[in-house]
């Protein structure tokens, strides 16, 4: 056996193509459309769950962030009382089953574009790179995202949904991935993976992509565009703050407040790809 002591080549060009996730990234600013519908699902079985609970496995395809959600020591304590078993995969099904139909229904609802999503998106266009997309979302919710986000004027080249693939969903690479094939993108190092969750960021990092976080606009800070504007100054920087840290303590590359401040850091890169460094 002989082995070969030279690196191979690094990706010295431009970016070709970013991959966004959607709920609290792209639409539905906060996160709101999953998390609310989840808990909704719930209290039909009688059994009451957080915001801040359902927040929690937030970014995993809906039928594992239900299992995850039932696995969570308050939940999982509740779930016994009511119904004097453990949750079983048979009562994941049966949570799916009625979650999903609320989730066709009310998806529009929340969806409406995150501000500077569409005039960023006309942006990276105008740089030549290609707009790919993916979701914790199931395709059947994912067809009604889509018509609701084109009649918003806000339009991808792909959007995968986590039951597409027989790989299945995050934290894995494989919708990340989808998306570079579809696209045509010759370099994993020549995409951006943004999101707002951790396996949402750990996806795109199995994809070998740049990662970008979300602070302020997603999941990790769980609250509407009004609501971020009347919290006090210290308290919406302190929760900021915990925001970041965490998306950067899952490994994003940089973390933003929201989607609008995306080309600075698409410079950024560019320039650390110039110098032959990779994601």
């Amino acid at each position: 056996m002989q082995r070969n002591t030279e690196s191979s080549p690094a990706y010295r060009g431009p970016l070709q193509a970013v991959v966004c996730d959607w709920a609290g990234t792209l639409v539905d600013f906060g996160s709101f459309a999953p998390t609310q519908v989840l808990i909704d699902a719930f209290a039909g079985f009688g059994v009451e769950v957080s915001l801040e609970e359902a927040r929690r496995p937030m970014g995993l395809a809906k039928w594992d962030h239900i299992e995850a959600l039932g696995k969570q020591d308050g939940v999982a304590e509740r779930w016994l009382q009511r119904f004097g078993a453990p949750m079983q995969s048979s009562d994941v099904d049966a949570l799916y089953a009625s979650f999903l139909p609320l989730q066709i229904e009310r998806v529009g609802h929340y969806s409406d574009p995150i501000p500077g999503a569409i005039d960023v998106l006309a942006q990276l266009r105008q740089r030549g790179m290609r707009i790919g997309s993916c979701s914790g979302y199931p395709r059947v919710v994912m067809n009604r995202l889509l018509e609701k986000a084109r009649a918003d004027g806000l339009l991808v080249d792909h959007a995968v949904a986590t039951d597409d693939l027989a790989a299945g969903g995050r934290p894995g690479p494989w919708m990340a991935l989808d998306n570079v094939v579809k696209l045509g993108v010759p370099a994993v190092a020549a995409c951006v993976k943004i999101d707002d969750t951790v396996p949402g960021i750990a996806e795109g990092l199995a994809a070998g992509m740049w990662s970008v976080g979300l602070a302020l606009s997603g999941n990790e800070m769980g609250v509407t565009q009004a609501e971020l504007a009347a919290l006090p100054e210290a308290e919406r920087a302190r929760r900021a703050d915990a925001a970041r840290q965490k998306l950067l303590g899952a490994g994003a590359h940089y973390v933003i407040d929201t989607i609008a401040d995306l080309p600075a850091v698409i410079e950024a890169i560019e320039a650390r790809l110039r110098e032959g460094e990779r994601p």
